[in-house]
C-alpha cells in the first residue's frame, strides 16, 4: 500500500518566506509515496490569503486552511495534524515555513521509519541556509553546508537544549543516524501516524517554543525513540519567523522553560529552577521575563499575557 505523506507548513504574515518554501515542496517528485501539502494560514491580516488562493488555489497537491484568528503555533499547527488525522495519512511532516527542502529529503525518512515499524519520531539534517549562519568565517564553498541541527540534548541540571553539531561544516561526516537524543527539532518534524494517535496533538498550553521538546518526551516516555537521519536535508532560515532575542522570544522561552522543566526534570533541578525564577520575578532581565514567571505560576498558558493579534 503507498505510503500517505501530508506536510503541514504553517502561515502567519510572512507571505514570501511561505510561498517559497511551498514551491520547494512543490518541485518533490514523488517515489512510491502520495505526497500533499495543508497549509495553514494563522489568521494573517496582510494579503496572504489571497497569494495562496491565487498560487494553490487550484492545485490539486496543495490543502489551504484559513483560521479565522491567530491560533498560535501550537494550535495552528493543531489544525494541520487534526486535518491529517481526518484524512488517514500515514505519516505527517510539520514543517517550519522558513525552510527550503532538498527534493529527496522525504524517503530516507520513509525507509527508516518502515524499517523501524514506525517507532521513532525523526528528523532531518537541517543546515543553515547560506548567509544565516551565527559564524561569519565560513568558506564561499561551505555556505549550505553548515549543521544547524541533527537533533539535540538537554543539559538536564540547568535545563538548557542543544542542537547537536551545530556551527559544524558538514564533510560528510555524519552519515549514520543519530538516536541518542532528547528533542528533534520542531522546525522539521516527522511523525508516524503510529505516534500521533498513540501522544495526540502538541500541548497548547505552550502557545509557542518548546512545544517540540515536550512532544519529544511524550514519546519517549510511552516507549518510542528519536532519530535524526543524515540523508535527509533541509534548509532553515533561521529566526525566519518570530526573530531572536525579542520580548516574544523572551517571554514564552521564560514562561515555557518552567512549564517543561516541573514536568520532565528531576527534583534537584526543580528546586533550583524555582529559585532561579524568584529571581526573574524580583530582578528581572526585562518586565516581559517578569510576566512569564507570573503567567505561569498563576496558571495563565497558551498565549498568556502576550497581547492578541
Amino acid at each position: 500500500m503507498t505510503p500517505k505523506v501530508a506536510i503541514v507548513v504553517l502561515n502567519w504574515q510572512q507571505p514570501k518566506l511561505t510561498i517559497d518554501c511551498l514551491k520547494s515542496l512543490l518541485s518533490i517528485k514523488p517515489n512510491h509515496y502520495q505526497l500533499h501539502t495543508v497549509l495553514v494560514d494563522n489568521g494573517s491580516t496582510d494579503t496572504s490569503p489571497s497569494q495562496f488562493h491565487n498560487l494553490f488555489g487550484v492545485n490539486p497537491a496543495v490543502t489551504l486552511i484559513n483560521n479565522q484568528t491567530n491560533l498560535g503555533y501550537v494550535e495552528g499547527n493543531n489544525v494541520g495534524l487534526k486535518y491529517a488525522l481526518l484524512n488517514n495519512f500515514d505519516y505527517v511532516v510539520v514543517l517550519n515555513n522558513d525552510t527550503r527542502v532538498d527534493p529527496n529529503f522525504l524517503k530516507p525518512l520513509i525507509d527508516f521509519s518502515i524499517k523501524h515499524h514506525h517507532r521513532y519520531l525523526l528528523g532531518p539534517k537541517i543546515y543553515f541556509a547560506p548567509g544565516f549562519e551565527y559564524q561569519k568565517t565560513y568558506k564561499p564553498n561551505q555556505l549550505g553546508k553548515v549543521i544547524w541541527s541533527l537533533g539535540g540534548i538537554i543539559d538536564w541540571a540547568n535545563l538548557y537544549g542543544s542542537n547537536l553539531h551545530i556551527d559544524q561544516v558538514d564533510l560528510g561526516q555524519f552519515k549514520k543516524p543519530i538516536t541518542q537524543l532528547d528533542f528533534v527539532s520542531g522546525c522539521c518534524l516527522f511523525i508516524p501516524r503510529r505516534i500521533l494517535t498513540k501522544i495526540g496533538l502538541f500541548d497548547s498550553k505552550y502557545f509557542l517554543y518548546l512545544e517540540d521538546a515536550d512532544y519529544c518526551q511524550r514519546s519517549l516516555r510511552a516507549g518510542f525513540k528519536l532519530a535524526t537521519i543524515p540523508k535527509s536535508i533541509i534548509w532553515h532560515y533561521n529566526s525566519g519567523s518570530s526573530g531572536a532575542s525579542s520580548n516574544l522570544h523572551h517571554y514564552f522561552l521564560s514562561r515555557n522553560r518552567l512549564l517543561f522543566g516541573f514536568r520532565y526534570s528531576s527534583l534537584i533541578t526543580k528546586f533550583h529552577l524555582f529559585l532561579q525564577s524568584l529571581t526573574y520575578l524580583f530582578n528581572p532581565p526585562s518586565i516581559w521575563h517578569r510576566r512569564a514567571i507570573i503567567d505561569y505560576y498563576t496558571g495563565h498558558l497558551a498565549q498568556g499575557s502576550w497581547p492578541k493579534k
